[in-house]
């Protein structure tokens, strides 16, 4: 499969005025191809035969709002729709959603809809607006802005499958101006400037250095453009960090969980402005679980069975903030 084929309206946009933005998309097929060398990851191939062997079905309606539904039962047969399931099934673990594809449902492992419920009345309006979303996933935030008016939405991950799963879900979507692309932030041209809106969620405690994951952040949004970070924080005042010994939640890649009032010192050290708390919100077992669609283990097993306040490893159970900030 020619995935590189996939983003050809991205590299032929004619209304982007940013010319960062324009640079970058004129090396993006180069970048593209690089990242999908089947080299890669062994498993590339077989992700590109699920893709080909799914059936063509045409919505009848298209609705990106809490669950991103495409269509409905009748659109096809039931034989058509459980050979769909199947496909979309080998392309497990799901993590973001939920998605209804034509009546199937996409029980992910995240109600990520209950974190845009939170966020989305705080947020400066999508309208028109050119937006990055870092570390998306499957892409499943990025068809809520689209559904919330955003002009572009551009996606970036660098977990192969997630990017897969968003193709997938393009496939029976039709053409839009959402993509994912299986970068990391690393991959961004230095201080690009180009978006009006740039979300970060659930990334920051994964970054060895927090404040050079805030700076490529605030280097990528255009003057006046607004950062929306969620991130794991902990009870606490000023200056206070927890920095685990080893794993946190069973995550052995968990570097920072800062108070909120370190966070927003962070935010300042970093150059941005207007900064606000908007939400603080325990993670529960309702929120993040296991699923038919994610079959792995979840949040009920990284917390302590005895206290679930602490995680296995004794450490305060994830509890999540959202901020928004300015870029001056």
């Amino acid at each position: 499969m020619d995935f590189v084929a996939h983003y050809e309206k991205l590299f032929d946009l004619e209304d982007i005025e940013q010319d960062s933005l324009k640079y970058w998309l004129e090396s993006l097929p180069e970048q593209l191809q690089k990242a999908f060398n089947e080299k890669s990851h062994g498993d590339l191939k077989k992700w590109g035969a699920i893709l080909g062997q799914l059936p063509d079905v045409k919505a009848s309606s298209l609705v990106f709002d809490n669950r991103v539904s495409i269509g409905a039962p009748e659109d096809c047969t039931s034989e058509v729709r459980d050979n769909i399931e199947g496909l979309l099934k080998e392309l497990h673990p799901w993590r973001k959603g939920p998605f209804d594809v034509h009546g199937i449902n996409i029980d992910t492992e995240w109600r990520s809809d209950w974190k845009w419920e939170r966020l989305k009345d705080h947020i400066q309006p999508l309208n028109d607006r050119v937006v990055l979303d870092v570390g998306c996933g499957n892409g499943y935030h990025c068809w809520r802005m689209f559904g919330a008016s955003a002009r572009l939405v551009i996606g970036i991950d660098p977990t192969l499958l997630f990017v897969m799963q968003y193709m997938a879900i393009r496939h029976f979507t039709g053409e839009h101006p959402i993509y994912v692309l299986p970068f990391g932030i690393e991959a961004m041209p230095e201080n690009m400037k180009a978006f009006d809106s740039v979300f970060s969620m659930g990334i920051l405690y994964h970054r060895r250095s927090p404040f050079d994951h805030l700076m490529e952040l605030k280097n990528c949004l255009l003057p006046g453009g607004e950062l929306i970070l969620e991130t794991l924080v902990i009870e606490g005042g000023p200056n206070e960090v927890l920095v685990p010994e080893g794993r946190y939640a069973k995550m052995n890649n968990v570097w920072f969980i800062p108070s909120c009032a370190t966070l927003e010192h962070w935010l300042k050290r970093c150059g941005f402005v207007d900064i606000k708390l908007v939400d603080v919100s325990k993670t529960t077992t309702e929120e993040q679980r296991s699923t038919d669609w994610m079959r792995f283990e979840s949040l009920q097993d990284y917390l302590n069975k005895e206290d679930t306040g602490l995680t296995v490893e004794g450490l305060p159970a994830p509890t999540r903030a959202i901020f928004t900030a300015t870029c001056p």
